[in-house]
Order: C-alpha cells, then structure tokens, then sequence
C-alpha cells in the first residue's frame, strides 16, 4: 500500500457522518438552538465546497470547527442588525422567564454574555474537547492566545459564580 493512499481524505459523507454531533453541539452552545440548524447546514455545505482543496495529513475536526466558529460569529452579527419587530421586548425576551434556570443552563447563559473569543475558546475547550492548538486553529489566533482567550474567560465565569 502506497503512502498517498493511507493518506487520502475519506469520503465526504464519512466525514460528515463523524464530525455532524460534535458541530452540532458547538452550534447549539455557541448560537443557540433556534439558529443552530441554518449554522450547522452553512457549515457544512462551505465544507462541501472546500472539502477538495484539504490536504490529506489536515486536522479534519478542527478545520469544520473553524468553519462553524466562523458560521456561528455570522449569526451573531447578523442578529446584532436585525431589528424586533414587537410592541413588548419583554414578551419575547427568553431571559426574562419565570421558570428557575438549572445551574447548566445558568452556566452556559454565562458563557454566551463572554466576548466572542472567550466563549468560542470556552466552548471548544469543554464541548470538543480541543486541545489549545486546535483551539487556535479554529479561531485564528495563535497557540498562546487561545491559551490567554480561555485562562480571561474562565476568570470571568468564576467572578459571576463567586
């Protein structure tokens, strides 16, 4: 067996059937589970597109974490610009609930409140089990600043739970 076939990428559908749970799971964490899907078929379908042009010895897990993180910060900005088209906020405002929050969903509202990198850093960490080079990968910093982007956002979490 030749070296450049043991190294040849699987076929997408593999691919894609390996890494949907863990996209989804970052999706939802990272953008919430109303805009999650359209994120998560974005993502994969620029994968898609891209898929040809990875090299075969590529961090495969990281790089469509890359794209979702990239997916999840264009849902953010799109949101910041949409306008609420209601009379009350507050009727539709989820923060507002009645309902106890449970300590998870408490934890990871804290998590969204973070700075973009913070949270992305946070989310890859704990949800994908990253390790810190991956982390930067996925978020285009390098090594040293996604370790900072994770230690400033642990910081703040622990001050909201102190």
């Amino acid at each position: 067996m030749s070296t450049t076939a043991s190294r040849a990428l699987p076929p997408f559908q593999r691919f894609l059937d390996s890494h949907r749970d863990l996209v989804w799971r970052f999706l939802v964490r990272a953008v919430g589970r109303s805009e999650a899907e359209d994120c998560f078929q974005e993502t994969f379908i620029a994968a898609l597109r891209a898929y040809p042009r990875v090299r075969a010895d590529s961090n495969l897990r990281a790089w469509v974490l890359t794209i979702a993180h990239r997916k999840a910060l264009d849902a953010h900005r799109a949101r910041a610009r949409r306008a609420l088209p209601v009379a009350d906020v507050a009727a539709v405002d989820g923060r507002q609930s009645a309902a106890a929050a449970t300590a998870d969903e408490r934890l990871w509202g804290a998590v969204a409140e973070l700075p973009p990198r913070q949270r992305s850093a946070i989310t890859l960490r704990y949800l994908a089990d990253l390790p810190h080079r991956d982390i930067a990968v996925a978020i285009g910093c390098s090594e040293e600043a996604a370790r900072r982007s994770l230690h400033e956002g642990l910081k703040k979490l622990k001050e909201v739970y102190a």
